[in-house]
């Protein structure tokens, strides 16, 4: 692949659906970036023409920059003057929305779920397809673009099987969550229902990550995806922990592979992201660690300002081959984060 744009000047971007939580941490992740620049903030008319310091509930964990806070936030329905939009959107309003901007030439980085199986919206996790904003070519919303990032659960877990996918291939999978209360956004789950328990179901949690890996790990051809031939069972539960998911995953193998085979091709995994040297990347995209005790979100969340996957635990597995521990930020690598670094891909790339 050609080598990457030299970004000279920050580029003029907006956020969608700002006041929300994933909208709240757009705005903490692009303060200080040193490509992109807020300079607009939209969300629905009930905030609308109000000073953004004014109208949102911050709950982040760093103060609430001065520069954004005088912001005055616009209406989702009125014309945006900025080319690049990260969207935070609830779903119910992000189909519409979005397109509409996309028709009025505007890039849409998106959060949202509504666009990750259009037939020519790429489902974006920059180490493990980039080849896939081929797809861009092909879309027809007008002069702008749309592209999508997966659910949080699934980008933990994708991350850590495209190493393996690559060099051993893949049959069937099986995942068991346990996903932070930042997941359902704020103010989320009722501590009444959080605390001192496990809540065994969340609304399309296990649909997503059975069929989210399978566009992510596929390939698109030049004129649509073909999906992944892989067979994935989820179980997805909500646990009392702030952030960061926790999944336990077991894997059935196309070819045999020793464990320490798996933990270096853990270690030695490297990309597209990590060659270019783009900003919000991952130095070294998977941590394995040998203590049986971890990870543990508590400890690894964190790790490389959020955006690394943690993998422990890998041991064999008596009805598949193999099983293993992977930790990830939910609402960073999860959410914001994992869609800066698209658009981070994307500008590389002269796309934006």
């Amino acid at each position: 692949m050609a080598k990457p744009l030299q970004i000279k000047e920050k580029i003029p971007v907006g956020i969608l659906g700002v006041t929300g939580s994933v909208g709240q941490k757009f705005v903490q992740l692009l303060s200080n970036h040193p490509w992109f620049e807020i300079v607009v903030l939209a969300a629905s008319h009930r905030s609308a023409g109000k000073p953004y310091g004014e109208v949102v509930n911050w709950i982040q964990n760093t103060p609430l920059p001065d520069s954004v806070a005088r912001l005055t936030v616009r209406d989702t329905d009125s014309e945006l003057q900025v080319s690049v939009l990260f969207s935070a959107l609830d779903a119910k309003v992000a189909q519409e929305t979005e397109q509409r901007f996309a028709r009025q030439g505007k890039v849409v980085i998106s959060n949202a779920r509504n666009h990750r199986f259009h037939p020519q919206v790429p489902l974006l996790i920059p180490e493990v397809n980039p080849d896939h904003l081929a797809a861009l070519e092909k879309q027809s919303f007008g002069g702008g673009k749309i592209v999508t990032n997966p659910n949080c659960s699934t980008t933990g877990m994708v991350m850590a099987l495209k190493p393996l996918m690559d060099a051993f291939g893949i049959e069937k999978i099986h995942v068991v969550t346990m996903q932070a209360l930042s997941g359902a956004g704020y103010p989320g789950v009722s501590s009444l229902d959080a605390l001192d328990n496990v809540i065994p179901y969340i609304s399309g949690e296990e649909e997503k990550m059975e069929r989210e890996p399978k566009k992510l790990l596929g390939q698109w051809d030049g004129q649509q995806f073909t999906e992944a031939p892989l067979v994935i069972s989820a179980s997805c539960n909500r646990v009392p922990v702030l952030e960061g998911h926790l999944e336990s995953v077991s894997v059935k193998l196309r070819q045999k592979a020793t464990a320490e085979e798996i933990i270096e091709v853990w270690r030695n995994f490297r990309a597209l992201p990590q060659e270019w040297n783009l900003p919000s990347a991952p130095k070294q995209p998977i941590h394995y660690f040998e203590d049986p005790k971890l990870p543990q979100p508590r400890l690894q969340r964190d790790l490389e300002k959020g955006m690394a996957v943690s993998v422990g635990r890998l041991r064999p597995c008596a009805i598949l081959d193999y099983k293993f521990t992977v930790l990830s930020h939910n609402t960073i690598r999860g959410a914001a984060g994992g869609a800066i670094l698209n658009a981070e891909l994307m500008a590389a790339q002269g796309l934006i």
